[in-house]
């Protein structure tokens, strides 16, 4: 155990689960920043006034930043456990105090077609507005900004820390980035001024007119889309398809780089006909070069008796993928299956090798396919 950690920080690292270089990275945060006390109710420093909420005739406010639209009353907090209606006025009390701060591979988000091989400064506060039973950051994503040991980390310290270590990009992640909306898009403004790009990973529930303002900030976007059908979508995360389907489109149409991850649950999500309409419709509404991460599911919160996701469903939704016209279909959560790699959609010959989180070889040239000059569709260095 590195020296000066006390056993309340090691346990908060259990809670979290981590361990090896996860457990390193939160150990030197540690000691980079103050952790902060639990914080009090109403404004302070890790608060600002809230936007796009207006009020209601009864007094209560009502929130539109996401299809929820939470209505609070005096001192209560909306379903994202972030939102507070504190005298009058909505406040956010995510803003500056993320509880999971980390430097990651780009390709943990999961991004495979934007700036591989680079590292992402990543961060996340406590909170979330979905309820995913197969949630894996349940520790964080189900509690508030009250109940998380925070680090104080604001705005402009994320982006000089980011600087320092030499992050290709900032990645809001790990909860959910549109409940600590305001902290996302001033940080990534700042971001942006100083040349680096800004990544999220988001399940995509979010309004429209919020969705745009965040897509004038924001370089990338990795959306989880749960499934193809409203029914199952309310049952395993409490909200509905359609918003999604929503955020997709207007992602694509005001220019973020978009890749969409589809975790594979047996019993759920792993229906084929299902999955041929979601690809059929991907590929309908102009999503064909967005890449398709489908992903294995492993027991996690409150679905742990179910099994993991046999490989060969995934290799199934992929080969349906594929022939529903997807250009660049993955498999995660399988370190070492093909699947992980990169095929030229022209020539089908491997353009990058992945081995997990990590590139093996990449023959990606200035954007182009080493062998047949066959532009790759995706933000590249090289």
């Amino acid at each position: 155990m590195k020296d000066g950690l006390t056993r309340r920080d090691f346990f908060k690292c259990c809670i979290l689960g981590l361990t090896g270089t996860g457990l390193a990275t939160y150990v030197d945060t540690i000691f980079m920043f103050t952790v902060s006390p639990a914080l009090a109710a109403g404004p302070n420093k890790y608060s600002r006034e809230a936007l796009f909420y207006e009020k209601t005739s009864t007094g209560a406010l009502k929130c539109r930043k996401c299809p929820h639209e939470c209505v609070l009353k005096e001192n209560s907090l909306g379903l994202c456990r972030n939102r507070m209606n504190y005298e009058g006025k909505l406040y956010t009390i995510a803003y500056g105090n993320p509880c999971a701060v980390h430097i990651d591979p780009i390709e943990k988000k999961p991004f495979f077609h934007f700036l591989p091989g680079t590292r992402s400064f990543s961060i996340a506060t406590a909170g979330c507005n979905l309820r995913c039973l197969s949630c894996q950051n349940w520790q964080i994503s189900q509690f508030s900004p009250l109940d998380t040991y925070n680090v104080d980390l604001p705005p402009e310290k994320v982006v000089e820390e980011s600087a320092s270590s030499r992050c290709a990009s900032i990645a809001y992640t790990y909860s959910e980035p549109t409940t600590f909306y305001e902290y996302t898009y001033d940080t990534a403004k700042i971001a942006r001024g100083k040349g680096i790009k800004n990544v999220i990973k988001s399940s995509g529930y979010i309004n429209e007119i919020p969705l745009k303002y965040l897509a004038k900030v924001i370089d990338a976007a990795n959306i989880d889309l749960k499934c193809f059908d409203d029914n199952i979508y309310r049952k395993l995360s409490s909200v509905r398809l359609e918003p999604v389907l929503n955020t997709l489109k207007i992602l694509k149409n005001e220019g973020v780089w978009l890749e969409i991850t589809n975790l594979i649950v047996p019993e759920w999500t792993d229906n084929m006909d299902m999955i041929k309409r979601m690809c059929e419709w991907l590929s309908g509404n102009g999503l064909s070069e967005c890449p398709l991460h489908f992903t294995r599911f492993s027991p996690m919160f409150k679905l742990t008796h179910l099994p993991l996701t046999p490989i060969s469903t995934l290799e199934k939704a992929r080969e349906i993928a594929i022939n529903s016209g997807i250009k660049y279909v993955y498999i995660g959560n399988v370190p070492g299956h093909p699947g992980e790699n990169t095929y030229c959609h022209h020539c089908k010959r491997l353009i990058i090798e992945r081995k997990g989180f990590r590139i093996l070889n990449n023959n990606v040239l200035k954007g182009k396919c080493r062998h047949c000059h066959t532009a790759i569709p995706g933000v590249f260095f090289t």
